[in-house]
């Protein structure tokens, strides 16, 4: 069932789940921000790529106003909610400076694969450690979904907004474990060499062979 919304456009994907903290500057959108909070609405923010704004983005819910500064300006704390598909999208929503469109929900399969979800975990870790900020795993849940984890893959903005339009986690799964199995040997490889750059003109201490 389709709805009309309040859009912000960005040149970034946002996943369901995910925290966002914005700066708020033009009219328009300070004029959005307080249409939702006034009247407890949600926007929408789809990806803009590809120098247009893409048929997919993320619901979003405001969950306060951090900081209001005297020029009208604001920073706010929002949370992603589910994945929308802009069905039509207006530049000027009516009466209003900011956009609009009408939007449906995508209904998302959330049944996952345990055991390519560990090797994702495993894999991870690996990675985290390659590249010397194993610290953030810390901070990763064990029920965590392939959403939560989107932004740490080294994936671009293109890669993560192809994973946004799948609606099957098992799907995704098998897509970031696909991309770490492929980015982990490149990133080994990589630090290998900086390595090698690094010890290149210092002293060796190095062991004969024993022939």
């Amino acid at each position: 069932m389709s709805r009309y919304i309040p859009l912000f456009p960005l040149s970034i994907v946002a996943f369901p789940g995910e925290k966002l903290n914005l700066h708020i500057f033009e009219p328009r959108y300070k004029q959005l921000v307080l249409d939702c909070t006034t009247e407890g609405k949600t926007f929408g923010i789809p990806t803009f790529i590809n120098n247009g704004v893409g048929e997919f983005g993320t619901e979003v819910e405001i969950l306060r106003v951090e900081k209001k500064y005297e020029n009208g300006e604001m920073d706010i704390r929002a949370r992603g909610l589910r994945v929308i598909r802009i069905k039509r999208f207006d530049r000027m929503a009516p009466g209003r400076l900011y956009a609009g469109g009408e939007v449906e929900t995508v209904e998302d399969n959330t049944a996952e694969d345990i055991v390519v979800k560990q090797k994702i975990k495993e894999l991870l870790v690996q990675l985290y450690e390659a590249l010397g900020i194993s610290k953030m795993f810390l901070d990763l849940p064990g029920n965590f979904k392939s959403f939560d984890i989107a932004h740490n893959l080294g994936l671009s903005t293109e890669q993560e907004y192809a994973l946004l339009q799948l609606s099957d986690e098992s799907t995704r799964q098998d897509v970031i474990l696909l991309h770490l199995e492929q980015i982990l040997p490149v990133v080994r490889e990589t630090e290998l060499l900086k390595e090698r750059a690094r010890l290149n003109g210092h002293f060796k201490h190095l062991t004969p062979p024993n022939f």
